[in-house]
């Protein structure tokens, strides 16, 4: 970090008292302050110990203490008050005898269940006034304080493939406009074809024939493709794009995938597309994936002399 870069005097006393004043209203919001959490008798650290307890595969004493930053003294006395209830057990390692494993009981897993409840009850609570743009928008920015303040690398959330929904589409055609300009240098008239394209898709889309994916990570969408139909036996797939962030991860071929299965299970015999030479990471999904170049034509579209192939793939 250079010194134009570093936080002055002045901005690192207001980001301090941002932040503990977030803290603050965190603790008070979730109900942390209470003698006991959730209207129980364990603390906030205890019930945290009880969560890492049910979730986890055995832990050690010494993998809570190092995960949870706790002092091994304070984790010991937690742990021996959970004996005496009787809501753990503990047993030898059987990869190494000097290890001692611990599991919750079935006293320990009723006991954590209520905990469990309460909380996604109050977390519901909270967000149940939220649309699900304002939701996206709550699990991203919580997202960007864990990456800021973290000190590990944490493992990026999965990309999920779900159904469009309102909005996607203009986003769609605006998100990929932009890529194939930024990357190609295609002119706007692309945009206008990705447009028409989905315009036409929604007036006229039958589920049981037609069908989009988008592909979401933590709210924001990463990618897109569209089988739409052509005739009683062809399919075609359109408007495949991932974002440079999730390339190389294998998401492109996950779409593709996803459109030959659901163009099968149709009934379609043939699924087709149409794209450009010059998109050479696609062409090599279609090629490894099963598709066949059958045709190709020159043209003059978005302001480039290109080449346009038909790839066709039998199913």
């Amino acid at each position: 970090m250079t010194e134009s870069q570093a936080i002055t005097p002045v901005i690192q006393a207001e980001t301090i008292a941002a932040i503990r004043r977030f803290g603050r209203y965190y603790t008070r919001q979730l109900g942390l302050l209470g003698e006991g959490l959730l209207k129980s008798d364990f603390s906030l650290t205890e019930a945290r110990v009880l969560y890492e307890l049910a979730h986890r595969p055995a832990p050690t004493a010494a993998d809570l203490s190092r995960d949870l930053a706790l002092d091994a003294g304070y984790l010991s006395r937690i742990l021996k008050a959970f004996d005496q209830r009787g809501l753990i057990t503990r047993s030898l390692s059987p990869h190494d005898g000097r290890q001692t494993l611990l599991t919750l009981t079935a006293a320990g897993a009723a006991a954590f269940a209520p905990l469990d409840r309460a909380s996604q009850q109050d977390v519901r609570a909270m967000i149940d006034r939220l649309s699900q743009p304002q939701a996206a928008e709550l699990v991203s920015a919580m997202r960007t304080i864990e990456q800021l303040i973290s000190t590990e690398a944490p493992p990026p959330p999965p990309v999920i493939l779900r159904p469009h929904r309102l909005g996607d589409l203009g986003w769609i055609a605006h998100r990929q406009a932009i890529l194939y300009a930024q990357e190609y240098g295609w002119d706007e008239t692309y945009e206008a074809l990705a447009a028409e394209i989905l315009a036409a898709f929604v007036k006229r889309h039958d589920p049981k024939t037609e069908r989009g994916w988008i592909a979401e990570r933590d709210g924001v969408v990463m990618g897109s493709v569209f089988v739409m139909r052509a005739s009683a036996t062809v399919a075609k797939l359109r408007l495949l794009y991932a974002e440079p962030a999730v390339r190389g991860t294998g998401l492109g071929r996950r779409l593709v995938d996803a459109c030959i299965d659901f163009a099968r299970d149709s009934g379609y015999r043939t699924l087709t597309l149409w794209t450009n030479d010059v998109l050479l990471p696609a062409r090599r999904i279609y090629q490894a994936a099963g598709f066949t170049c059958v045709d190709t034509q020159p043209h003059q579209s978005f302001g480039k002399h290109l080449v346009g192939e038909t790839w066709d793939l039998v199913l």
